[in-house]
């Protein structure tokens, strides 16, 4: 089997992060804190420690800032719904996922400004068109990271220093680069992060978290969810301190010990080391995919600009189909469809099919690149 759908989901995970979720109910199964006994400190040991990871790892100045959701959109919601009021307005792309684009929707229809600033056909941001749109006054500038369609990369510490000239603060969506690339949110300006868990970052589904950098205002972002915290628990009004302000009810100790376990494991081989084995990937597939009569490939086309995502499409076959065969008659997984993000297929001209998602990861190999170049050459001519 070649899996090439990390994007989604990474897979295979490696055995460190396994074991530490193991270890984590075997040995660490109470409660962090709720308990004074040994199992629930060991446990909150595993929390602390985490975050003092993901804190360092994106050099965010203050692990107190680090909130673990339970996903991305948890986070992007959190900070959405918790920064916005009526009469507030609100700058994003045409590139951002339905994690983005439903939260501001919704929030649109209840009196929030919304500016949509389009992209390039290949996914890329005209930093004029942004500076025009961030006006004064505006309160949220929100961008992905890395397409999770095309892998285009934004220049975020660009849009930061925009953002931060007319007073915003910027909420940045890094479910598919967190992991697959360097990510200093005190160089690059970033105020608020909400990554995942399950890709690039090698843990668990159901983990994840937002980032907030240190110096960043918080009293004005309101709890999406309240309730028990362990702290304060005299009271009956909710704490307004990180991160308990943003945390409510039982952690998820699994899924966060699989982050721990994950981002060691990565800062062990070298973020770095990944990046240039992905573009690498990411190469022979677009090489591969130019030689195959009637493919249409989307994006930048150039590894260096994007993570490992390659999108695209055939003529004379649906990407259902393309997708089915590839998965019955050769073994090689894929993701089909709009991928979660009609605004993306649409600013590349792939509304309302979608593509053909091919996403190397850490463990896939060129031998397995290859073979899958093949398997679509087969599919496509047949």
């Amino acid at each position: 089997m070649i899996y090439l759908d990390n994007a989604a989901t990474s897979w295979p995970k490696p055995p460190e992060v396994l074991k530490a979720m193991t270890d984590s109910l075997e040995r660490s199964g109470g409660n962090p804190g709720r308990s004074g006994h040994r199992l629930s400190i060991e446990a909150a040991m595993v929390v602390y420690e985490t975050r003092e990871e993901i804190a360092s790892f994106f050099n965010s100045g203050d692990s107190m800032g680090v909130i673990f959701t339970s996903n991305a959109t948890h986070a992007l919601n959190l900070a959405i719904y918790g920064t916005l009021r009526p009469g507030d307005r609100v700058v994003t792309t045409s590139m951002e996922h339905n994690s983005v684009m439903r939260p501001l929707r919704d929030l649109e229809k209840k009196g929030v400004g919304l500016k949509v600033v389009p992209c390039a056909r290949d996914g890329t941001l005209d930093l004029s068109e942004m500076a025009k749109a961030i006006t004064p006054g505006t309160r949220l500038v929100v961008s992905v990271f890395a397409s999770n369609v095309v892998g285009t990369i934004m220049p975020i510490a660009e849009i930061a220093s925009i953002a931060h000239k007319a007073g915003a603060l910027l909420l940045v969506d890094a479910a598919q680069a967190a992991g697959a690339l360097p990510i200093d949110m005190q160089e690059m300006g970033i105020d608020l992060l909400a990554f995942t868990g399950h890709k690039a970052l090698l843990g668990a589904p159901g983990s994840g978290g937002l980032v907030v950098r240190s110096g960043v205002d918080t009293s004005g972002i309101t709890p999406l969810m309240r309730g028990g915290t362990g702290s304060q628990s005299e009271l009956e009004e909710h704490p307004h301190f990180l991160p308990d302000k943003f945390e409510s009810g039982t952690p998820n100790l699994v899924g966060i010990a699989s982050l721990q376990a994950g981002i060691r494991w990565l800062k062990q081989r070298g973020i770095d080391a990944i990046r240039w084995q992905e573009k690498e990937l990411t190469h022979e597939l677009l090489e591969g995919l130019c030689n195959i009569p009637g493919t249409k490939t989307y994006g930048t086309l150039d590894p260096e600009r994007c993570v490992a995502i390659v999108s695209f499409t055939a003529e004379g076959k649906t990407v259902s189909e393309i997708g089915l065969r590839l998965d019955e008659e050769h073994d090689v997984l894929v993701r089909v469809g709009l991928h979660c993000a009609p605004a993306a297929h649409r600013t590349i001209g792939s509304f309302p099919q979608g593509t053909v998602r091919l996403a190397p990861g850490a463990f896939t190999t060129r031998d397995e690149v290859h073979a899958a170049v093949k398997a679509i050459a087969t599919v496509v001519s047949s």
